[in-house]
């Protein structure tokens, strides 16, 4: 069972999620913050696993609370769910801690795909958004690292899937290999380019022309 807590300062949001998310047999709504502040509080008392966060919010935005929600309850996953998908936003959300990036016009099914992943020690990023992600890296003044060679054919070929929003269980569709065989190719090219997480891997796949079509 996933265990889930909402922070949205809009109330319409909160209970309509819920009311999603009930419907789904694997996941449990153990309660929901209207302020970043009170999420953070909830987290240590109900310690759930995944937290669906807005960014603006009154008292304490969704950044704020996601840095304070990495130090205090790090186990805790921090999957923002809001209307912005800038450059800046999705930056500083995923600096901040945030193990995923949804906008709200997700589907229920793609938030429930989320959960699983991120509880699963994956990041999701929303197509919509990855390449403001590799946009705004990109941009960064940080002179970017030098990133080992020695791909092969077929983790380069993942990796592009990977940059193009599939998810593990499309890319074994696609290839037709089992999940563990791709996720055996996650690890090996995540440890080969220096990644730590699917974010760094799409923006290094742009960087070197990788990103397909």
């Amino acid at each position: 069972m996933i265990r889930v807590l909402i922070a949205d300062d809009q109330r319409v949001v909160r209970e309509g999620l819920g009311m999603v998310l009930s419907l789904m047999k694997d996941v449990e709504v153990v309660g929901g913050a209207a302020d970043g502040a009170e999420a953070v509080r909830l987290v240590q008392a109900e310690r759930p696993d995944v937290v669906l966060m807005d960014l603006r919010m009154p008292r304490c935005d969704g950044i704020e609370a996601t840095r304070r929600i990495r130090v205090e309850a790090p186990e805790v996953r921090v999957v923002v769910l809001t209307t912005y998908s800038d450059d800046r936003s999705v930056l500083e959300a995923l600096r901040a801690g945030a193990r995923g990036y949804l906008t709200k016009d997700a589907s229920g099914e793609q938030i429930h795909e989320a959960l699983r992943q991120v509880v699963d020690d994956q990041a999701v990023i929303d197509p919509a958004v990855q390449r403001h992600v590799v946009d705004a890296i990109a941009a960064d003044a940080t002179p970017p690292p030098r990133f080992p060679d020695g791909l092969t054919p077929r983790e380069a070929e993942v990796l592009s899937l990977m940059a193009q929003g599939l998810a593990n269980a499309e890319i074994a569709s696609r290839l037709t290999v089992s999940e563990a065989t791709v996720k055996s190719h996650v690890n090996h090219l995540f440890a080969k380019i220096g990644a730590r997480d699917r974010a760094q891997a799409v923006a290094y796949a742009f960087r070197h022309d990788l990103g397909g079509s």
